[in-house]
């Protein structure tokens, strides 16, 4: 008998989800009915974006309708600041947000939100703006370990039972220059390196050993932006892509050398680079507002192809579009100019249809449809057409001002807003 964890069979690599299978003679039809009947139950969201950093999931079986009300509350639980969103692993669901003075790392029950453990220690960040004072950065699992990043530099790396292994703080060991929000790019690891747009002198990217938090190797001058690294196999080597401050930055992740560069930000210094970099094959697409606008690029040998570049087909303020086969579905516009919804033409750039006052959203593609967790506290689904918007279905499950992104697990989307977190049933 072959016996497969949930994080075995759903485990990400790029290009798709292939599970580690042995072969067995007379077992490939039921390896096949297993993982069928794994893949519709449940997928991983260990990361920001989800298990390949790219809002899709291989989730099955979701509805296409909902009930008057709107889906089914799964359970519900108050929330501290923060914007950031949740990450699920197996049965469990990490959440981070502060709570008076601390930044509260908590692990609960995804099935009924009940807490498993709960972590916290104290936090200096206050906003200049007054607009929150809770972390931003959503966190990752890799592994057994659980990794967070707080709005003032604090890295932490737990384990999944809540065991403290390590923590810095960036801005003091670093003193990159203070940005406007606070810190908000996601950790991602990559080749077994804990990497981070650090945003110091010398130190625009750092690597971390993920075991013991030492620094492996620091590269560039980049400064620090809103926006969340990627990865990608490019010149057939497994390379870390960042969309810094500066603009595009792809680098090897063993020793931090530079493979490619690419200026792209906003002409005026009060803007953000924020929606983080969307990588297909050797192409990489970039994406700001500001009057600035978005850029296809072709990766190949140490040089870069413009493919095409524009201020009219997708300018995100900071939600990461998806991609759909050949479609980009997206934001377009600033957050407070109530932004569009729309779908752009991968290859060209060419605008195929728009959602006018749509809003700012986080986008999850999955089983044929696209769910839009809104700022408004609606969640949306719709139709994965190029041809027009066509919305399925519509429900109010949070309240105004949804920053952070949501996540899809189990048949069940995790969201939150600034006062409460919620799991709702979007399977059939």
């Amino acid at each position: 008998m072959m016996i497969f964890t949930w994080r075995a069979l759903l485990a990400p690599v790029k290009g798709g989800w292939k599970p580690p299978l042995r072969k067995t003679p007379g077992a490939p039809m039921r390896l096949v009915i297993i993982l069928a009947a794994s893949l519709s139950l449940a997928a991983d969201w260990p990361q920001f974006l989800g298990p390949n950093r790219d809002s899709t999931s291989p989730e099955t079986g979701l509805a296409r309708t909902w009930p008057k009300d709107g889906p089914k509350l799964v359970w519900e639980k108050k929330a501290g600041s923060g914007w950031s969103g949740p990450v699920i692993a197996g049965d469990k669901v990490i959440m981070f947000h502060r709570i008076d003075g601390e930044e509260v790392i908590e692990c609960v029950e995804a099935a009924t939100g009940k807490e498993i453990w709960k972590a916290a220690y104290r936090t200096r960040y206050t906003d200049d703006f007054n607009f929150d004072d809770g972390p931003r950065s959503t966190p990752l699992i890799t592994g057994n370990k659980v990794v967070t990043l707080g709005a003032d530099g604090d890295l932490s790396v737990l384990d999944l039972t809540g065991k403290l292994l390590w923590r810095k703080n960036l801005t003091k060991d670093y003193m990159p220059p203070k940005g406007f929000f606070g810190i908000a790019t996601s950790p991602i690891v990559v080749d077994g390196k804990l990497l981070i747009n650090v945003g110091a002198k010398g130190a625009g990217v750092v690597a971390f050993d993920l075991d013991k938090g030492d620094e492996l190797w620091k590269s560039t001058d980049h400064g620090v932006s809103y926006s969340s690294p990627t990865t990608a196999m490019i010149d057939g080597e497994e390379m870390a892509v960042f969309f810094t401050r500066l603009g595009l930055l792809v680098l090897s992740p063993k020793k931090g050398e530079v493979r490619y560069e690419f200026p792209w930000r906003p002409r005026i210094n009060a803007s953000v680079n924020a929606a983080a970099p969307l990588v297909m094959g050797s192409q990489i697409w970039i994406s700001t507002s500001y009057s600035t606008g978005a850029i296809l690029l072709e990766a190949s040998k140490g040089e870069l192809k413009e493919l095409w570049k524009n201020d009219t087909s997708m300018s995100c303020h900071f939600n990461t579009p998806v991609r759909v086969k050949e479609n980009l579905f997206g934001i377009d516009g600033r957050q407070e100019s109530r932004a569009k919804l729309r779908c752009v033409d991968w290859k060209t750039g060419k605008i195929l249809w728009n959602k006018d006052e749509f809003g700012c959203a986080s986008l999850i593609a999955a089983d044929g449809v696209i769910l839009a967790m809104v700022e408004t506290g609606d969640l949306v689904m719709f139709e994965e057409s190029a041809k027009e918007y066509k919305e399925l279905a519509r429900a109010k499950i949070l309240g105004e001002k949804v920053r952070a992104s949501a996540a899809l697990s189990g048949g069940r989307l995790f969201a939150r807003d600034g006062s409460k977190w919620v799991a709702v049933d979007v399977k059939k």
